[in-house]
């Protein structure tokens, strides 16, 4: 019962993920943070598996009743089922040992928090599978060394760099892993030229075999995804707002999409205003006042990524009683304007209180109603470049708005205002004049029925344009990603020791519930190994260094904990230490690629620890010894999984604290939230 009502209803992030998907398959342009293959596949997931794209992904606990969403799901998880796989070829190949990848696997399949994130519509399942499939075909690439520019070597090095684009068009985080392979091919190459045995002419040949496969394939791949991300989503959708209007111009039902209007800016005429700023905004108002504390109490005025009636003003001559009979007067550079909202009908206004959160600039508000206000509602109109009386070209025309009476300048500052102003971007005006992409603005809609129109087909972009212009607006993106109000988010150190989960679905005893959290025995196991990784490195060192008299297995052991652990040790820190330097929000399933490597890392160390055994006992009593150590390692790793797999299939009834949950006394931390 508790599986059905898990696989009948969505949870979490499928909001998003599912609802990308649905956009390929209608073809439907859409903004993501996100690089845009595992969209892309999770779409065609769906596609070929039956599903319209018609399912709304509204909120989560919604049920799919008759929307065929098991391909889309079953794509995720069958490339999460492939992570033991991968970690115990991995592990196999480094370590030449099938106790240490037969632990590495077993960690991954009975690990609670694997199995909840593979199981729904999630791009984590995806990235993993690429990150895991580029380490696997990097240590394959380096086990045929001896055997260079075989057919093997040359398969194994051209997988490595498609699965590195593969893990980079999921993520961005995918670049951690192409960081882990570039240190691993400079060490290579550094082996190499250091063989006397290779002439140079033959180290050029590994080297030029290394930018081929390494960087030139995967930047091709990359480049090719975004084409066929271009190509398919070539319908006008919510991400236009985003977007530059010279991009907006190709998609299909777009405004601007072989659209026509007045080439010129006249009184009179309805226009939207768009800031040059990547994700900068349309200039927006509504009937939203500023709060209590926040520069004067008058109508917010802010820049809004969607297009949205708010959008719309009217342009005005200075004097409100002054009409526009018969052809309007064309607006020319140096030209006194008032911008009046044709919503709200009050007039773009600045003055001296300070911007909400640019302090040293002044407050942009609405003021007025229905065109009387005062000498703050003047804008003075430079075209960028231009001269007195160099008319205003809509869309081409780089125009900023000069306050007359303050001398500052209409201003967007990227920054994400508070709920009070709807998460929407600050506009300000800005006392520094110095011009910028931020102090920018063209005219996007214009509309004047006195006026006549000229076609828009000569806007459309060349495909690197639009290509540059993606990534610039995904990274601004992810840098504004910051925490909300009452979010589950959290903080790196919290992840290692599964300091707090992630709801997916259900809040009370009432509802099917779900939640995202490490199998607590494999993660606690996996951060002790982490310390007793590093001690017992130290101690194989000394040993090494000291000259005790050690056996040839003894010597491969502590070799293969050094440098094959070591690798892992380091996989482990590139795919967790940079979230510390990150100012975004952050989540724990964050954490997960770093978990792979500190599974293999725990696979590796306990199998070494296993080994060492013998020597401190004699044979027998050391095998034994040997058997009893697995036999624990695996009833505490399968018994944990028994206790918390309601996590992963779902619970109803009672909370954990409360008498007759299937999870009573299993609340461990406090910070637990099942």
């Amino acid at each position: 019962m508790n599986i059905t009502r898990l696989l009948w209803s969505f949870s979490w992030d499928e909001t998003h993920f599912g609802k990308m998907g649905s956009y390929y398959i209608n073809r439907t342009f859409f903004f993501d943070v996100h690089p845009p293959l595992g969209k892309m596949l999770i779409g065609l997931a769906g596609y070929m598996t039956g599903y319209d794209g018609t399912f709304p992904f509204i909120k989560p606990g919604d049920k799919y009743e008759h929307h065929n969403y098991w391909g889309m799901r079953g794509f995720c998880a069958i490339l999460g089922s492939f992570l033991p796989i991968f970690a115990y070829l991995i592990v196999l190949d480094l370590s030449r040992s099938h106790t240490a990848a037969f632990i590495s696997a077993i960690l991954l399949i009975f690990d609670t928090g694997c199995i909840t994130i593979s199981q729904y519509i999630l791009l984590d399942p995806i990235l993993m599978f690429f990150i895991m499939a580029a380490v696997l075909s990097m240590v394959k690439f380096n086990q045929l060394k001896n055997r260079p520019f075989t057919a093997s070597w040359w398969l194994w090095l051209l997988l490595t760099g498609v699965s590195l684009a593969g893990a980079l068009g999921v993520k961005f985080v995918g670049l951690f892993v192409i960081l882990l392979v570039g240190l691993n091919t400079v060490w290579d190459l550094w082996r190499l030229f250091g063989d006397l045995s290779l002439s140079l002419v033959e180290i050029t040949k590994h080297f030029l075999a290394r930018v081929i496969g390494l960087i030139l394939l995967p930047l091709l791949c990359y480049v090719t995804i975004f084409a066929v991300h271009f190509v398919v989503l070539n319908k006008s959708g919510p991400g236009d707002g985003f977007f530059s209007s010279a991009f907006q111009s190709r998609l299909i039902g777009n405004n601007l999409h072989n659209a026509s209007m007045p080439e010129y800016l006249a009184y009179g005429s309805t226009i939207t205003i768009k800031n040059l700023r990547i994700a900068g905004g349309y200039l927006h108002s509504h009937w939203h006042l500023y709060p209590e504390g926040v520069g004067a109490r008058q109508q917010q005025v802010t820049a809004y990524l969607h297009k949205d009636y708010n959008n719309l003003w009217l342009v005005h001559k200075p004097d409100p009683n002054q009409s526009h009979p018969g052809t309007p007067d064309l607006v020319r550079h140096g030209d006194i304007v008032r911008l009046e909202h044709k919503e709200t009908t009050r007039n773009l206004h600045a003055h001296l209180h300070e911007a909400p959160l640019t302090k040293k600039h002044f407050q942009v508000t609405g003021y007025g109603i229905n065109g009387s206000g005062d000498l703050n509602d003047l804008w003075q109109v430079e075209v960028c470049g231009g001269r007195k009386g160099d008319l205003v070209k809509v869309l081409r025309s780089k125009v900023r708005f000069l306050h007359r009476a303050t001398g500052c300048v209409l201003y967007s500052s990227g920054k994400t205002l508070p709920k009070w102003g709807w998460e929407q971007v600050e506009v300000t005006c800005s006392p520094y004049l110095k011009e910028t992409p931020s102090s920018r603005w063209n005219i996007e809609d214009h509309i004047n029925p006195k006026l006549p129109n000229i076609s828009l087909s000569v806007l459309k972009p060349h495909f690197f344009e639009i290509l540059l212009e993606s990534h610039i607006v995904m990274i601004r993106g992810n840098s504004g990603l910051k925490p909300k109000d009452n979010e589950m988010n959290s903080k790196p150190w919290h992840w290692p020791i599964n300091y707090q989960g992630l709801r997916f679905s259900g809040v009370n005893d009432t509802e099917f519930r779900v939640y995202l959290l490490g199998n607590p025995v494999i993660w606690w196991m996996n951060l002790v190994t982490l310390g007793l990784y590093l001690v017992m490195v130290a101690v194989a060192s000394i040993a090494l260094q000291r000259g005790f008299s050690l056996s040839q297995k003894r010597i491969e052991q502590s070799l293969v904990l050094k440098r094959e652990g070591g690798f892992l040790l380091l996989g482990w820190l590139l795919h967790y230490a940079p979230f510390y330097t990150m100012g975004r929000v952050l989540y724990y399933h964050h954490y997960f690629p770093a978990m792979l490597f500190s599974s293999m890392l725990t696979g590796i160390t306990f199998d070494v620890l296993l080994k060492s055994t013998d020597l401190l006992l004699c044979s027998p009593l050391a095998d034994w010894l040997q058997r009893i150590g697995m036999m624990v390692f695996l009833f505490c790793v399968l018994y944990s999984f028994y206790l918390f797999h309601p996590l992963t299939y779902g619970m109803t009834g009672p909370l954990a604290h409360e008498p007759g949950s299937v999870m009573a006394g299993l609340k461990w931390m406090d910070t637990w939230e099942f």
